[in-house]
């Protein structure tokens, strides 16, 4: 397969994780709940280690949605939130009350929040050892 740096040898691919885009089992981009979430947490934890005010995050609503925010986004539309911790100190998303009281910036997307729930994801093939 053909590499993207080479479609696009202007931009700085060198920061990609070689591994990307392998989806195979035990990968951090496989298609499963426990890879999935342990990716979101991973995420959520270098964006808030950033040292930046604001960060703009451009993925796919059914990642944001299943990895990072419980939230739904429609086609475009995008939410504002700021970092906090939850009763246990584990780190959180917390919504901006226009954007969520607006069901996202542009009126758009579905209000509430939203857990993953079983048909999100194949089921997985768990061995013991």
């Amino acid at each position: 397969m053909k590499q993207i740096g080479s479609e696009f040898p202007e931009l700085d691919f060198s920061y990609v994780d070689p591994a990307y885009p392998a989806k195979s089992s035990g990968s951090p981009y496989a298609f499963t709940r426990v890879a999935n979430v342990a990716r979101g947490a991973a995420c959520l934890q270098s964006l808030c280690s950033r040292p930046e005010e604001v960060i703009a995050v451009v993925s796919h609503s059914g990642f944001l949605r299943t990895g990072i925010s419980r939230r739904r986004y429609a086609n475009a539309d995008y939410r504002i939130f700021t970092f906090g911790r939850d009763a246990e100190g584990k780190l959180e998303l917390l919504e901006d009350e226009e954007t969520e009281k607006r069901k996202g910036a542009m009126g758009k997307s579905q209000e509430g929040i939203f857990e993953i729930v079983r048909k999100d994801f194949p089921p997985e093939n768990v061995t013991a050892v």
